[in-house]
């Protein structure tokens, strides 16, 4: 009995991790596995800001629950550069909510969430730039995401988020080769130029077109429109939505 007693904790405890553990292989099929797979892959990688008062303070929102449900990223720098990964490459991180980028409907599953320690409307530090691009040169090379699928938080779910925010440097990105960015010198686009075909090409959800505008110049003309309703193209806007989707479709 007393045998019995001292190994009945480690059979709880085995149990316990068998539950938790889900098995690779179904029980009710036959294995008869194929080479044929490969892990799922991220096609983008989706920049935040954390918005919060510090590092340690979202390293325990990502790590917990909040008022507004879990949320994750994979990766975190402060405001030092320090990086820290919180989930996965290969796992499914909950750090883009609703959204969409072209025909990505899941961002959750097909991207990587950066989340750098920054209250929009503060500059980003060189420290962490640094690590950033240090960061996309490893993600872009081993896991074979195109240089050009960095995007921002607010370009997936204009109407909803503003992050990683106007002042964030995406020139500073595009000259080390990551993000979209129009090259050369800029010229007016043809008669006839359908600037909502252009953003669409880009990857824009234009159910709200004035939303879709603010994100827009927030990443290309680094200026914040607030909430503004009537939020329109200039002729400049055109310009760069002209370039942008010439070197879109011509990938």
């Amino acid at each position: 009995m007393r045998r019995f007693l001292l190994l009945l904790p480690a059979c709880l405890l085995a149990a316990s991790c068998a539950h938790v553990e889900a098995p690779s292989r179904n029980a009710l099929a036959e294995w008869v596995p194929s080479p044929n797979l490969d892990q799922r892959r991220p096609v983008v990688i989706v920049l935040h800001a954390t918005e919060q008062a510090s590092a340690q303070q979202s390293l325990d929102t990502l790590r917990t629950a909040n008022r507004h449900g879990p949320v994750s990223s994979h990766y975190l720098i402060g405001d030092d550069g320090r990086l820290y990964q919180l989930v996965a490459d290969s796992e499914r991180a909950w750090h883009a909510g609703g959204g969409r980028w072209g025909t990505l409907t899941d961002l959750n599953s097909t991207s990587i969430g950066i989340e750098i320690d920054n209250e929009v409307g503060e500059p980003y530090t060189e420290a962490q730039l640094v690590t950033l691009l240090r960061l996309l040169d490893d993600l872009t090379t081993r896991l074979s995401i195109p240089k050009t699928q960095v995007i921002a938080h607010a370009d997936l779910a204009p109407t909803r988020k503003r992050d990683p925010g106007a002042l964030f440097p995406w020139q500073r990105l595009a000259d080390a080769g990551y993000g979209l960015w129009p090259r050369g010198e800029l010229a007016d686009p043809p008669a006839g130029f359908d600037p909502w075909l252009a953003m669409a090409a880009i990857g824009y959800p234009l159910e709200d077109r004035a939303a879709a505008v603010r994100a827009f110049h927030r990443h290309y003309r680094g200026r914040d429109d607030g909430e503004d309703p009537a939020a329109a193209f200039d002729a400049e806007d055109l310009r760069i939505l002209h370039a942008l989707a010439a070197q879109k479709l011509g990938q």
